[in-house]
């Protein structure tokens, strides 16, 4: 697979990451046996960036990463997160002795004492952004992480905090059916020498293998609660995702692979991070890193899912309350 920068000053990995909040049962039942299964594949087609976090399990994800690379021996990048809580009088906490608290629970986890990149989930509007870069600026210096990020946030966010301690990445939504980032996060991580890490480049299952079913028993809370899963919604946005996926068979690629080069083809600074809890979905993604993009397939696209296609908002207004709007 082919590589790209994690930032301007860190590590390449490949050009495809893995994101593993499957393993912590988000998406379904799933088994340690299983998700090994999937790492292995995973690594096998060139994923050497793999992204955790406290709250996917919780704590699921980070011990199966860690008990994978104790077996197998291997040295992915990875990146976790700390910051959101189950408190629904207190969901995202920047508090410093925390957020430090929590990554040293997470290292031990890893079974590390350093992780390459380390985010915190949401921002808390009460704590100041510069506090948070001034505790990751120390947390660089003791060694215990390589780089910092953010998870979704505003291009003014990241500029504040890249002004006290330089961001290595902004993790944020972005996929054919989430075009946020193009309206100035995008241009700010390009400018910054910032990676932008886009999570959920496949729309939540919709771009995977098959399309996605609200009906089927492992669709999950999370999924069932956001508009575009809704009655009113789904039907014009599954009917627009099937013309996508005849698209893909046109080309002879999977659904997947087509999403994921669409979303490499938007800029050298974008990291995909898909994610998934079975070693076959995985393998669809190989050859996206491959897939020529020429304008003719982009124009295609683009009148299948124009920008704004999408039916319904992407979070629930419970979803809502800790992702920074911009736009």
């Amino acid at each position: 697979m082919k590589k790209r920068r994690l930032g301007s000053t860190g590590p390449q990995v490949g050009a495809i990451g893995l994101g593993c909040m499957s393993f912590g049962g988000l998406s379904g039942p799933t088994t340690e046996a299983k998700s090994f299964t999937a790492l292995n594949t995973a690594w096998d087609i060139g994923l050497t960036h793999f992204d955790t976090a406290n709250i996917y399990g919780p704590y699921i994800s980070e011990q199966v990463v860690g008990k994978w690379i104790a077996a197998t021996g291997k040295a992915p990048i990875i990146a976790t997160k700390a910051g959101i809580q189950r408190d629904p009088d207190h969901p995202v906490n920047n508090d410093p002795a925390y957020l430090e608290a929590e990554l040293d629970r997470s290292l031990q986890r890893l079974g590390t004492d350093h992780v390459d990149l380390f985010y915190i989930h949401r921002r808390e509007q009460a704590v100041p952004v510069e506090d948070v870069a001034g505790l990751m600026g120390r947390l660089i210096d003791k060694g215990k992480i390589g780089g910092w990020g953010m998870s979704e946030v505003s291009p003014t966010t990241l500029r504040r905090a890249h002004a006290v301690t330089p961001v290595r990445a902004i993790q944020n939504e972005y996929s054919l059916w989430t075009r946020q980032p193009e309206l100035g996060m995008l241009q700010e991580c390009g400018r910054l020498g910032v990676a932008f890490v886009a999570f959920s480049p496949l729309a939540r299952g919709v771009f995977g293998r098959t399309i996605i079913d609200p009906d089927h028993p492992d669709f999950g809370q999370f999924r069932a609660q956001m508009p575009r899963f809704q009655p009113d919604n789904w039907p014009h946005n599954r009917r627009r995702a099937e013309a996508f996926h005849l698209l893909a068979n046109e080309y002879g690629v999977a659904p997947a692979a087509l999403a994921l080069a669409w979303i490499l083809a938007q800029g050298d600074h974008i990291i995909p991070i898909p994610g998934s809890r079975t070693a076959n979905h995985i393998s669809d993604w190989q050859g996206a890193d491959a897939i020529d993009v020429t304008p003719d397939l982009m124009a295609k696209i683009a009148a299948i899912l124009p920008v704004g296609w999408a039916w319904g908002d992407r979070y629930s207004e419970s979803q809502s309350r800790a992702p920074e709007r911009y736009c």
